[in-house]
């Protein structure tokens, strides 16, 4: 449970706004780091500055009075005013030099720390693959244009041939010490050396293919295999395909995200497929051994006699590939009674005989029978 801020500023909870601010002050001079040894001290200089950032300001003090901290917590979510807190002791100082010291951003790159090297961005990509392509599994070449390590250099920034000296300015120290002036008095800061970016060395000759950067902006040619069962929103990381790192830091990865484009004769519900298959009056009575397609190629179905028109069937491992295990996915198969328009005259009195004798069917659904949406999930289940 967090800390009372009145009880962090040691003031009573009727202290005037002016109170509070001398208070801060105290507190601050008591805990800043520079003045303060004890391994908590930018810990609590940071509790008593989010303390006294609450409490100067009356509708977040008002807030804090009625609801505490998880009164603030809410108000930030719902537009009000609300408070979080600070996330490191930079963040608290800036806030301190900003009222009494007349600078801010003095820590942009962390307390008494050089600049570290710094990991390369990702890249995304999008990649479109047909159904097809997504059952079988499909290699790509993509052209991306990102930042990428020398090769002249290697990476290091350096002249072919050349190495590094001592920073002049931080004396190989890799950091300067700046005195400020504020209304607690002077306080020292710690922080990288901007000659040499807190490495403490410089480059002896800057490698003129990259201008002492160590990275240029260039278009290669990736490849990589998509595993067959993809779906679309699946993606693919390629480790080290990314940008390039900042002075050392590691290459980024590559993202490889998957779009499957839609098929012209299949459905596709996870590992499953649903196609249309088109039957005669006399199949659909009688029964029939057809061929139908699937994403492998061809294969046989037994129609049962007697189906009715949108009924599915079940073709066990027709399906896609489960991505990244054994087996596939099912297809269904949804049966549609094709009805001729043109009919010639053998036909036309054959179907006349027949209606002589055929039953009447039922009205409306047949007892019994399920939803079209049923009986596909019944062909995948049953």
């Amino acid at each position: 449970m967090s800390a009372d801020y009145y009880t962090l500023l040691e003031v009573g909870r009727d202290a005037s706004e002016t109170e509070i601010t001398r208070a801060y002050r105290r507190m601050a001079m008591r805990y800043h780091p520079d003045r303060n040894p004890a391994p908590d001290a930018a810990e609590n200089f940071k509790k008593v500055t989010e303390a006294w950032e609450v409490l100067r300001d009356p509708n977040k003090r008002s807030v804090y009075d009625r609801l505490g901290h998880d009164g603030l917590k809410v108000g930030r979510g719902a537009g009000g005013p609300g408070f979080s807190g600070f996330g490191s002791f930079g963040d608290a100082f800036e806030v301190f030099m900003r009222e009494f010291g007349g600078a801010g951003g003095v820590f942009s790159e962390g307390f008494g720390q050089p600049r570290r090297a710094r990991a390369g961005k990702n890249i995304e990509v999008s990649v479109k693959v047909t159904l097809e392509e997504a059952a079988e599994g499909a290699r790509r070449q993509q052209k991306i244009r990102a930042v990428r390590a020398c090769d002249t250099c290697a990476g290091t920034g350096s002249e072919p041939g050349t190495g590094t000296v001592t920073c002049r300015a931080c004396r190989g120290a890799g950091q300067v010490r700046t005195a400020h002036r504020t209304a607690l008095g002077s306080f020292v800061q710690v922080g990288p050396c901007r000659d040499c970016g807190g490495k403490g060395a410089r480059l002896e000759s800057e490698c003129a293919g990259c201008e002492g950067e160590g990275r240029v902006r260039r278009t290669d040619t990736v490849s990589f295999d998509l595993p067959p069962g993809v779906s679309s929103d699946d993606y693919l990381r390629i480790r080290g395909r990314g940008e390039a790192g900042f002075r050392g830091g590691p290459v980024g990865d590559l993202i490889v995200r998957v779009e499957v484009e839609p098929h012209d004769r299949f459905e596709r519900d996870g590992d499953d497929l649903i196609s249309d298959l088109c039957v005669t009056f006399s199949q659909a009575a009688l029964g029939a051994d057809v061929v139908v397609p699937t994403i492998h190629g061809e294969a046989e179905l037994s129609v049962p006699a007697g189906i009715q028109s949108g009924q599915a069937l079940r073709m066990r491992g027709e399906g896609m590939p489960r991505l990244r295990r054994e087996g596939r996915g099912d297809q269904a198969v949804r049966v549609h009674v094709w009805t001729p328009k043109d009919l010639d005259g053998q036909q036309r009195e054959l179907l006349e005989s027949l209606a002589q004798v055929e039953d009447q069917p039922p009205e409306g659904r047949p007892v019994g029978e399920a939803s079209f949406w049923d009986r596909v999930k019944s062909a995948f289940t049953g």
